[in-house]
């Protein structure tokens, strides 16, 4: 549903970045515009807004002259650019090189490489190697042996395929049966500038990393989503990785490294690769994410990724934010998150700031 006061927000400030999510009216000229249309600004009670250009005719108004609403927008022409790269790397063995892959959605190498990191958070090589971990996942889900299942993937070898998987989302995600039936579960937990932190793992790598208000309340919450497992506390063989996330928290300038076993359908899989490519001290929006999987009106979808990321911090979802820069919800609570995008947001201006100074 559309947000009145968000949209005019949006229409005050001409934001390019919402083109395409809706279309304001203005009842005293009878013509319906982009957000982002650069026409004298009307008075706010005489616009109405609409979700399409056939809503905005239906309610009786006609299309502006000058940002011609009924056809692609110079943003939309790029996000258009980035899925159809963004196509074509999920569905290539071999990656094609930079300039090829520029010319063929029409976009020059060198603005090419900007838009899609941009839009992405991600070089177009980093894309392409986090969908060929998706494809060897997938095949091991599927049955397949390693070898075959790697070069399927288009790893060069089994070894290369470990190595890589092993900085993704884990070996084979998915894996763990409902309710983690059959698993040995550890965890530990710790209290930190955030409140309390609770990071559980499989013999495969972690699965869960939560924050929460209260040590009872994580345990409790933890325990009941793993019913079927064999629960046991064990912060000595979780030490290192607990001290990893504590620092984290602490000093967030730096990617969150962790072996992980996350479970989550294929969709859920590619929304949680793609924010792992988005750098601390950045965000992408829930729109930008949609466009890259090459779904741009799947972004309630993507939202909904976000929600149920198991594994805070390591899977970065606090860094994806509304089109407006709006901090929409968080797993966690939304305070936790404006407190890591505030602190990430110091760190990365810090070495920005002692450049300039040199």
């Amino acid at each position: 549903m559309i947000d009145d006061e968000k949209c005019w927000r949006a229409v005050q400030s001409r934001d390019a970045s919402a083109d395409g999510a809706f279309l304001y009216a203005v009842r005293t000229t009878g013509v319906y515009c982009r957000p982002s249309c650069a026409s004298r600004q009307p008075r706010r009670e005489n616009v109405t807004f609409h979700e399409t250009c056939a809503a905005a005719e239906a309610a009786g108004f006609r299309a502006c002259k000058r940002c011609r609403p009924t056809e692609r927008s110079a943003v939309e022409a790029q996000l258009a650019a980035v899925a159809k790269a963004c196509a074509i790397l999920a569905e290539r063995e071999t990656p094609p090189p930079l300039a090829e892959l520029a010319g063929e959605v029409g976009v020059s190498p060198f603005h090419f490489h900007r838009l899609f990191k941009q839009v992405v958070g991600a070089t177009p090589r980093e894309y392409a190697r986090a969908q060929r971990r998706a494809r060897f996942g997938e095949a091991l889900d599927a049955g397949e042996g390693v070898a075959q299942a790697a070069y399927g993937a288009g790893f060069g070898s089994s070894s290369r395929a470990y190595e890589d998987a092993a900085r993704g989302l884990g070996m084979t995600p998915g894996a763990r049966k409902r309710g983690g039936r059959g698993e040995t579960i550890r965890f530990a937990v710790a209290k930190t500038e955030l409140g309390w932190v609770l990071v559980a793992a499989t013999q495969k790598g972690v699965c869960a990393a939560e924050l929460g208000d209260t040590r009872e309340a994580l345990v409790a919450a933890f325990t009941a989503r793993f019913s079927g497992a064999r629960i046991r506390e064990d912060r000595a063989a979780l030490r290192e990785w607990l001290e990893r996330v504590c620092a984290f928290i602490a000093s967030p300038d730096h990617a969150l490294e962790l072996p992980l076993d996350v479970q989550g359908t294929a969709f859920q899989a590619q929304v949680w690769r793609a924010l792992q490519q988005v750098p601390p001290g950045s965000t992408t929006s829930y729109a930008a994410l949609a466009a890259a999987l090459g779904r741009p009106r799947a972004v309630r979808a993507v939202a909904q990724a976000c929600a149920r990321n198991p594994v805070a911090l390591a899977v970065p979802c606090h860094r994806a934010v509304c089109s407006d820069g709006g901090l929409a919800g968080y797993r966690w609570g939304v305070e936790r998150k404006r407190a890591l995008l505030a602190r990430e947001g110091e760190l990365a201006a810090g070495p920005r700031r002692r450049g300039a100074a040199r």
